[in-house]
Order: structure tokens, then sequence, then C-alpha cells
């Protein structure tokens, strides 16, 4: 084996060593920087126009960081403030119902109903009577999420401050990423040790991919939140502001999506007001989820991104499983960039196929 080899294996060796050991130094800020580096794509085309119009990378920079922080902090606190304005409603809710005798009604309900009677005898046969244990039962509820939400709001507290953390981080990574990306990039390129139309076919693959997730992920969850906000603010749905900002956050997942906001809210409105009116909201977010998912999601999402419908539902998911709200983009980039690797790779290997024979 001549020295020339030996080199370059001691080379491969050494930078294998020294990624994984700077993958075990920024695992604990893998979120922060995943964020960032969405962000960075994002916004660099405003980054250019700000760079134009402000003669001064840095200063366009920090404008934009400053400007992505405010608008991240200020509608963060006056969610934080709804909802804790709205959990205290509930709980008040629920203290008055419990004082007017609310427990002793669900009881005469469930005692006095046809399903209630029917379990009533099943459980009588079983030694257990049911007007004795539904009161032991609703303490034990309460007590159930009393304890619940004490340890969610305990909970909260203790992430505050790692939240806080990981937000100015990911804030430093940007404004580093906006002055300095694009030479990151060309470094990142240059280094890439691809033919000159490979290296286009994989880092267009990457950019194409995650402009075109980020903008059918992102718009179609906004419109789908306007669209069923709009739906349980005309049916009267109470916190309909609140759960229009849930649906549009839900709307990112691929399991359950919206359903998770507004099947329970016709539930309740079907038992609060009116069947008539939980019919009503039901059919019109059936129809802005069907229309946005079969015709807006996909003239945003699919074009462009090169990837079966299959692999890019995979690639949402598992990125999801895999990274959290990040991966929702990651996902699908991984899988682009995997095709377009393997797709040079056998168009190398061909070409080197066809020069042996």
């Amino acid at each position: 084996m001549d020295r020339e080899r030996i080199v370059q294996m001691f080379l491969l060796g050494s930078l294998a060593v020294m990624a994984y050991e700077l993958y075990r130094i920024l695992y604990p800020f893998l979120v922060p920087i995943v964020w960032a580096m969405l962000l960075a794509f994002i916004f660099h085309p405003l980054m250019v126009r700000a760079e134009h119009l402000m003669h001064n990378r840095s200063l366009a920079a920090l404008s934009i960081t400053l400007v992505t922080a405010l608008v991240a902090i200020v509608p963060a606190l006056w969610l934080s403030t709804m909802l804790a304005a709205e959990a205290h409603s509930l709980y008040n809710q629920a203290y008055a119902l419990a004082g007017q005798g609310g427990v002793s009604k669900v009881q005469d309900i469930a005692l006095h109903s046809r399903i209630g009677m029917a379990l009533s005898r099943l459980l009588m046969r079983l030694h257990i009577k049911i007007d004795e244990e539904l009161p032991k039962v609703a303490l034990q509820a309460t007590r159930l999420t009393s304890d619940t939400m004490v340890g969610y709001v305990t909970g909260t507290f203790k992430n505050l401050l790692s939240f806080v953390i990981d937000f100015g981080l990911m804030l430093m990574i940007l404004f580093y990423l906006l002055r300095d990306g694009e030479g990151y990039y060309h470094a990142l390129r240059d280094m890439t040790p691809l033919h000159e139309d490979d290296k286009h076919a994989v880092f267009e693959s990457l950019r194409v991919t995650l402009s075109s997730v980020m903008r059918g992920l992102l718009v179609t969850s906004l419109i789908q939140g306007v669209l069923i906000g709009a739906g349980l603010a005309v049916t009267g749905v109470p916190y309909w502001a609140f759960l229009s900002l849930a649906t549009a956050a839900v709307g990112l997942f691929p399991f359950g999506g919206t359903a998770l906001v507004w099947v329970p809210a016709a539930l309740y409105l079907g038992f609060a007001r009116s069947w008539i009116w939980a019919g009503v909201l039901v059919g019109w977010c059936v129809l802005a989820v069907t229309v946005v998912d079969n015709f807006i999601k996909p003239q945003l999402t699919g074009r462009g991104t090169g990837l079966p419908t299959l692999a890019l539902f995979l690639g949402i998911a598992g990125g999801l499983e895999a990274y959290g709200v990040p991966g929702l983009f990651a996902g699908p980039a991984v899988i682009a960039v995997l095709a377009s690797l393997l797709r040079a790779y056998n168009k190398s290997y061909n070409q080197l196929q066809r020069e042996a024979a």
C-alpha cells in the first residue's frame, strides 16, 4: 500500500472520528441549530434585499434577527396571557359546577339513563354499586386532574430557563448564518467531492425540497387555521381565537391534524348549543380540510420536490419523530438529498463500468 493511500485513509478516519465528536458536542443544541438553519433559509431572500438597502451585511442580519425575536416574543407573551386567563376561567367554571351539584347531576343522569341502568345492572352482578362508586371516581378524577395541572405548571416553569437559553442560542446562530451563510454554503459546496453537475443536482434538490415543504406546510396550516377559526366563530364556539391558533399549529402534523381541534369543538357545540350547529361546523371543517389537503397542499408541497407522495409522508412523519417540529422540514430534505446522492453514485458507477468494459 503506497504512502498516498495511507494518508487518505488516515484523513478519512480522522474526519469520521472528529465528525462523531462534533455531533456529540452539538447534540444538546441540535434543535435551536436546526431552527436557525431553517429560518436562515427562509429569510435569505429578505437578507439579500436588506443588504442591498442598508449596504451593510452585519446590520442587515442584526435587523432581521431583532425583528424575528420581536415577532416570536410578543405573540408568545400574548398567547401565554390568553392561555392563563382561559385556564383560570375554565377552573372557575369547573369549581362552580361542582359547587352547584354538578357531580350529583351527572350521577342522576348516569343512573336513570338506559345505558346507565344497563351498566348498573351489569356492575351489580359483580357486586359493584355504581351509586356508591361514582362519587369516589369523580373525586379521584378531580384530584388526578388537579395533580396533573400542578405538575404541568411546575414542569413548565422548570423548562422555561431551558427554553430561554435555546431561544437565545437560536437567535445568535441565526445572526451568523444570515451574515456568513453564503460563505458557509459555497465552502461546503466546494469541499463536496462530486462533479459539478452532481453538486448542482444535490444542492438544488435540497433548496427546492426545503422551500416546497416549508411553503406547503406553513401556508396550508395557516389557511386551515383561518377557515376553521371562522367556522368556530360563526357557530359560537368559545375561545375561538385560541382554537384557531391551535388549529394552525396541529395542522403541521401528519397524524390527526386539524381534527384534533374541530372534532372536540363540534361535540361540545352539540351538547352545549345544538346538534344542528354542530353538523354545520363539521360540514364546514370537512369541506375546508378537503379543499386544502386535496387541491392547495399538493400544488404547494408536491410541486418541485420530485419525491413520491409516500416518501414525502414518511419523511415528514419520520422527521417529526426524530427531530421534533424541525423534522417536519428536515425529514423530506434528508430523503431528497439521499435520492440525489444515489443518482450521482449510480451515474458514476455506470460510467466506471463502461470504462472498464
